[in-house]
Order: structure tokens, then C-alpha cells, then sequence
């Protein structure tokens, strides 16, 4: 049974490859719920049609009706997003998602398909400082992509496989041009796919610590976007952090990918119930 305070809120995260959907019910005081989440790949289709039809699918796994929805919150690309009530910027929705999904955490690393960030985060999730890659797209997920395409390997292998890599080799972290290139080489010179990917993960994972440094990050390290998912890479972490001895933990999620959606919808929420009561105050 909901209570009368109970708000029903969508959260509709665009991005460049995929759209990520959450339907949170939150009941205020910190009490929430997800009650569903969708990814929906673009896949070079429309993109207002990818965000309707995800949003379909998100409903019915929910067992609501639209008009059920308080407050529908986009964040990202999220400009295409028609039936939105609001929009909040992708850093403050992914530190939220990432806390309410991770409690505790002081920083978040988010990796998505064409850019990483870091944020600095405070015990109510705010963010305090944050840092964006400002080279080209060699630590982003779309240069992952292409790499496992060339080498002729499902997306989703990537990061088992990386796992077993018994000598990682090196790989070009300054330019995507220049990492494709080191790839190329290895697989002419015979070089295990294993290792292949291994080293790029280490490269990306570098970066990574760099923007984390660069931040003053220390503590629990939340991964959220769509590379959450790849274990390979969250290891690779981890393995840098010991590396160079750093004062952090990495912390991953099953529901890591969608931390941007599910942000969204709990600040879709908060706004919806700040609106409702100013509201009142002026009846």
C-alpha cells in the first residue's frame, strides 16, 4: 500500500549508445524503492523512437500506467526525452544513484561510451569537486567497442576475458589513433586477445586513477555507466589503486549502469515534492 506521500518517479537516462530507464517509488525520508529498470540500446535507430519504446517496456515491467507517474526526470542527451517534466545534469544524478545504490561511497567514477568523470562526493552525495577526461576518446567505451570488434569478440566477453590474460601488454593511453595502432601490431605479432585487452584495461584504468587523484578522491569509489559492467575493467582498477598505493576502495553494483536513471528519479521525487508543498504554502 502507497502512502499519501508516496511519489511515483521515472528517471530517463540518454546516452550515446544506450538509453537507461528507472521507475523509483519514493516515499520521502530517505525510503525508495527501484520498482523497474530498462537499457535500451540505440543501435543507429531514431532516437526519440528508442526513448518511447524503452519507456514502454520500463512501464509494463512495473505494472503502471503513465499517468501514474508524479515526475518524469531526464539527465544526459536527455533533450529528446518529450514527456520529461525536468532535467538534471548527469554529475549530480549519477552521485546520487551511486549513493543510494552504494551508501557511504566518497567518490564515483563514471565511465561512459565517450568520456570518464570523476566526482568527490559528501556524506548527502553532492558533488564537491569533479574532473572530465580532456584527451580523445582512448579511455572511453566506444574506443573499447572498436577494439572488440576488430579483434572479433562480443562486447559483453570483454571483460571475462581480460581476466584472463596472463601477460598484459602495453597499450597507448594518450591517443585512440595510437591505441588502435598498438592493437593492430599485437595481432599481426600473434598476441593473445586475452593480454590485448588486459593492456587496455590498464591503460583506461590509469586514466582513471588520474581523475580520481586529480579530485582528491579517498574512500569507497563508486563505478557507474555503462562500463560498470565490464569486470575486466573494474579489476584493472583496482589493480592501479594497489599499484600505486592509493586510498581507495572500488565499489560496483549489479545496477551500476543505471545509477544516472535512478539518480534522476529520486531528484525528480525531491522536486516533485518541493513543488507540491510551495504549492500549498501559496494556496
Amino acid at each position: 500500500m502507497k502512502s499519501e506521500d508516496s511519489i511515483l518517479a521515472t528517471g530517463v537516462d540518454v546516452g550515446s549508445s544506450a538509453v537507461k530507464f528507472a521507475l523509483v517509488q519514493d516515499g520521502g525520508a530517505g525510503a525508495a524503492s527501484v520498482l523497474a529498470l530498462h537499457n535500451e540500446r540505440i543501435r543507429r535507430r531514431e532516437l526519440r523512437k528508442v526513448i518511447r519504446e524503452g519507456y514502454e517496456v520500463a512501464l509494463a515491467a512495473a505494472g503502471v500506467r503513465p499517468d501514474d507517474v508524479a515526475y518524469a526526470a531526464s539527465t544526459g542527451e536527455g533533450e529528446l526525452v518529450e514527456f520529461r517534466s525536468g532535467h538534471f545534469y548527469g554529475m549530480t544524478t549519477h552521485a546520487r544513484g551511486a549513493g543510494f545504490l552504494l551508501p557511504g561511497i566518497a567518490a564515483v567514477i563514471d565511465l561512459g561510451a565517450l568520456h570518464a568523470r570523476a566526482m568527490r562526493v559528501d556524506e548527502r552525495n553532492r558533488v564537491m569537486a569533479y574532473r572530465m577526461t580532456s584527451q580523445c576518446a582512448s579511455g572511453s567505451g566506444q574506443f573499447l567497442e572498436n577494439v572488440a570488434r576488430y579483434l572479433g569478440i562480443m562486447l559483453d566477453d570483454v571483460g571475462l576475458l581480460s581476466c584472463e590474460a596472463k601477460h598484459p601488454e602495453s597499450v597507448s593511453s594518450i591517443c585512440a589513433v595510437l591505441a588502435e595502432t598498438d592493437v593492430i601490431n599485437m595481432v599481426s605479432r600473434g598476441i593473445a586477445r586475452s593480454d590485448i585487452l588486459k593492456g587496455i584495461h590498464l591503460s583506461m584504468a590509469g586514466r582513471c586513477t588520474k581523475l580520481l587523484r586529480s579530485i582528491g578522491a579517498c574512500g569507497d569509489v563508486a563505478i557507474t555507466g555503462g562500463l560498470a559492467a565490464d569486470i575486466g575493467l573494474c579489476h584493472a582498477l583496482e589493480e592501479k589503486i594497489a599499484e600505486e598505493k592509493l586510498d581507495m576502495r572500488v565499489r560496483v553494483h549489479p545496477d551500476s549502469i543505471y545509477a544516472g536513471a535512478i539518480g534522476a528519479a529520486l531528484w525528480g521525487a525531491y522536486r516533485h515534492r518541493v513543488l507540491a508543498r510551495r504549492a500549498e504554502v501559496v494556496a
